[in-house]
């Protein structure tokens, strides 16, 4: 299939981008295009004018501020797997952001475009409300922030305005470096039949699941038992509490299964 007629527009600032969201009612914004050209090339989607954000040198940039890092929402899978400040910091979403499809999908699709396109089994977007992230998002009005917890409203749908561009993700390293992930899939590069992300303190913990629900979801919750079985009948209890969009019965299981692998990589990375 080939994609319907559109107007290619290749902007050089977040501005210039912004204007031409805000004149073109049906454009659609292009940053790795791993899910939006397929889709417009089985004409799901046929925007009039495609807005490349390639070009946008400060995009894909990451610092870090005292306890605080923003990375630029157009930086790649595989550059935020590779990234330095990332590994050193927060290597589990290194780690998350290695697992996403293939070295050819890590090397064009970005974070920006996973988190706005929302799909409810990837990663990137669990990692971010697993985070407590915020997302920084601009259009001709302004520039807002956005919790990640806030961001996601169902299934690939978010609080992102049909004019707004996501530009930055923002999160606490210490926060961030007290988790881990886990995932099950059938194959490497696969969507996630079931994710957890787990952060297991003394005296509370919090989980956050992907692929077992129409969004990323996440529970806030007292310490979580140190024995073993009780532990495990907890997770199967809270996982009961999912709807998974198929399968349910089995993909509850795979949910305690992974909320138990991440929480152990936990007590192991602690010891």
């Amino acid at each position: 299939m080939k994609p319907a007629p559109f107007t290619y527009v290749r902007a050089t600032t977040v501005e210039e981008a912004a204007n031409a969201l805000s004149e073109h009612k049906d454009a659609k914004v292009l940053a790795g295009g791993q899910s939006l050209i397929p889709l417009m090339n089985y004409r799901l989607s046929k925007p009039s004018v495609l807005i490349d954000l390639r070009q946008i040198q400060a995009f894909s940039s990451v610092s870090l501020s005292g306890d605080i890092l923003t990375i630029g929402a157009g930086i790649t899978h595989q550059n935020l797997h590779d990234h330095p400040l990332v590994r050193a910091h927060v290597p589990v979403l290194a780690a998350c952001a290695g697992e996403v499809g293939h070295w050819a999908i890590r090397n064009r699709g970005t974070l920006g475009g996973s988190l706005a396109h929302a799909d409810p089994a990837a990663e990137l977007p669990a990692a971010m409300v697993a985070f407590d992230a915020y997302f920084d998002v601009t259009s001709v009005r302004g520039e807002r922030t956005i919790a990640a917890r806030d961001f996601y409203l169902g299934l690939f749908t978010t609080d992102l305005a049909e004019d707004e561009i996501l530009t930055r993700v923002h999160f606490s390293v210490s926060t961030a470096s007290r988790i881990q992930f886990a995932e099950i899939t059938r194959r490497p590069g696969d969507f996630a039949l079931a994710g957890a992300f787990v952060r297991a303190e003394d005296e509370r913990a919090e989980i956050t699941w992907f692929g077992v629900a129409d969004m990323p979801y996440h529970l806030s919750l007292a310490a979580l038992p140190v024995e073993n079985q009780a532990r495990q009948a907890l997770f199967s209890t809270l996982a009961n509490e999912l709807e998974p969009l198929d399968q349910p019965e089995y993909r509850r299981k795979l949910a305690a299964v992974v909320a138990e692998r991440a929480y152990l990589k936990g007590r192991e990375a602690q010891a």
